[in-house]
């Protein structure tokens, strides 16, 4: 398996891992009696600040997993994996730093390291579109 299939198959993991988090907590909440299970709030901002927290870095990742994907996809069904392989790892482990930092503080430091590991994926990205598309033209 190329670092890329490995990266997409490791994202979907984290985002799965999230959403286990969620279910988890739910179920937990559900269970004790304190809360019916169709008494969630979407967002998690009526059980808890980290509920909340867990909530937004879940979706952060399903938004961000179309456009990762696509480039991925492409690189790697157009046989041209060794553009994203290079960094494909990479941009999943900033991927991770940047939920992982979000469950942990919402404080401004915390959320510039947060916004950090963004850019860090998205200049990855940028990279890997810039060089598909020269190949392309």
């Amino acid at each position: 398996m190329s670092h890329s299939s490995l990266a997409l198959l490791l994202y979907g993991a984290w985002s799965l891992t999230l959403l286990y988090g969620i279910a988890i907590l739910r179920a937990s909440i559900t269970i004790s009696g304190q809360r019916r299970p169709n008494n969630f709030a979407i967002w998690g901002e009526d059980i808890s600040p980290f509920s909340y927290r867990l909530c937004r870095a879940h979706a952060n990742c399903y938004e961000s997993l179309p456009g990762f994907a696509a480039i991925l996809l492409v690189a790697i069904t157009s046989g041209h994996a060794q553009i994203t392989d290079s960094l494909a790892l990479w941009a999943v482990a900033a991927r991770v730093c940047q939920s992982t930092v979000h469950l942990i503080s919402t404080r401004p430091y915390p959320a510039i390291a947060r916004f950090s590991m963004q850019c860090v994926q998205i200049a990855i990205q940028t990279v890997w579109v810039i060089a598909l598309v020269r190949l392309a033209g």
